[in-house]
């Protein structure tokens, strides 16, 4: 297996150059489509459903007559999967993220410990939040409900989602469907690509406006994210998966090569980082992988993964190791190390750390409770994974009684008329210019 990048690391200076080729191959990804996402956006703009429609025939399905996915095809695709594996499948992966997220809940407070003040927080779930899941020739439930549920948990108000539809049907698949009724999704649109992401931002006259956009895309979609942010929020800009595998002797020479595929075989431009305690390692890692992709249908997506997006570093100092990881900030990494948790509990830059020979990146994507969506593109290094307080908006919340206002009021008229803002310092005085009111 030829990587793109291969180096030693042996001191901390060897990783400047990597600094380097990681940020040259994500700036490689960035090709501009922002002309065509513009264009696409003033057309949803200016003309609502019409262009919904229009562009959804252009893209996706050209007999597509309705955007709005009626709750009787929702009920009819959960029917279809009743019973069968997926389904329980489903259904447990909603328990279990349900679970996780209700642990990360925040709730309002409010303090009065001090005599005369009382200083708080308001945690307000978002009214109306739009999730955005992938589709067209593929089919992600898992994204429904790693987006979904964090949402309802959060205790937002109306959760809509829009995902494009399939050729054949004018439909979304019955996964993706049935995942949302699972999940409580409470609107489903036939709709993808930027044009989605604009109707979600601005509404139409059948797409209601949200408060948040969620959920992973494109090109097209990061770039529409990006444009409309501002009149509406966003969650991140996720990029193509990346993967980060950190072994020494005592790793599973295939889990490792597995871990490398199971992130490289969604797109070519998806990349990994191998970071092997010996050249030995290395080699086996490579040998494996050879024979694993001798089966794989998806073969080709990870031989250009691989060979075009990834690298690959030989290192044996342990401190080292976790600095290279955190210059990478990848979305996923995955530790199989003697004394997984020791470094675990250094790092700083991951999306998800998947600790042990055992813990896969399936079991995070599908199954284990946290959110899949992450940080991709280093921005790992600044960002979290999707988690209720990506659905909810805090106001803080203040009280004083007239002693303490008066006491504060010197305090504050002082930092006021530092800035020259005389409005300030009466404001903290209560006069109108003079009388003290």
């Amino acid at each position: 297996m030829a990587w793109f990048y291969s180096s030693t690391v042996a001191s901390a200076g060897d990783i400047l150059p990597l600094k380097d080729v990681f940020q040259a191959r994500r700036a490689g990804q960035r090709a501009s489509v922002d002309e065509a996402v513009s264009t696409i956006i003033a057309a949803v703009r200016a003309n609502g459903d019409a262009a919904l429609v229009s562009l959804t025939q252009q893209f996706d399905c050209p007999e597509l007559t309705a955007i709005r996915v009626p709750d009787e095809a929702i009920e009819a695709a959960r029917s279809r999967i009743a019973g069968t594996p997926l389904e329980a499948a489903l259904l447990a992966a909603r328990d279990r993220i349900t679970r996780f997220h209700q642990a990360h809940r925040r709730y309002s407070w409010l303090d009065d410990s001090v005599p005369g003040e009382r200083l708080g927080q308001r945690i307000i779930p978002f009214s109306c939040v739009g999730i955005y899941v992938p589709g067209g020739r593929a089919a992600y439930p898992s994204t429904v409900l790693m987006t979904a549920v964090p949402a309802r948990v959060a205790g937002v108000g109306r959760i809509l989602m829009c995902t494009p539809p399939q050729a054949e049907t004018g439909l979304p698949p019955d996964g993706t469907l049935a995942a949302a009724h699972i999940a409580g999704v409470d609107e489903v649109y036939a709709i993808g690509g930027a044009q989605a992401i604009a109707a979600m931002a601005y509404g139409t006259a059948t797409v209601p406006q949200v408060d948040k956009i969620v959920g992973p895309g494109n090109a097209y979609v990061n770039a529409a994210k990006r444009m409309v942010y501002g009149d509406v929020g966003i969650d991140m800009l996720a990029g193509p998966s990346e993967v980060a595998v950190v072994v020494d002797e005592s790793a599973d020479i295939a889990g490792a090569a597995r871990e490398l595929i199971a992130q490289t075989e969604h797109d070519p431009m998806n990349a990994a980082l191998l970071v092997a305690a010996t050249p030995a390692l290395l080699d086996q890692i490579n040998v494996e992988l050879e024979k694993q992709l001798s089966t794989l249908p998806r073969a080709s997506i990870v031989r250009a993964s691989l060979s075009e997006q990834s690298v690959a570093v030989v290192c044996d100092d342990r401190d080292l190791m976790i600095a290279i990881v955190d210059a990478f900030a990848p979305e996923h990494l995955h530790l199989d190390v003697v004394n997984a948790w020791e470094l675990a509990h250094t790092v700083c830059n991951a999306g998800a750390i998947l600790v042990g020979k055992h813990t896969s990146a399936a079991h995070g994507d599908y199954i284990a409770g946290p959110s899949h969506t992450l940080p991709t593109a280093g921005a790992a290094r600044f960002s979290s994974p999707l988690n209720v307080d990506d659905f909810t908006k805090k106001s803080s919340v203040l009280w004083l009684d007239e002693a303490v206002s008066r006491q504060l009021a010197p305090l504050a008229e002082a930092i006021a008329t530092y800035e020259g803002l005389e409005g300030h310092a009466r404001s903290a005085r209560g006069d109108a210019g003079g009388e003290t009111i």
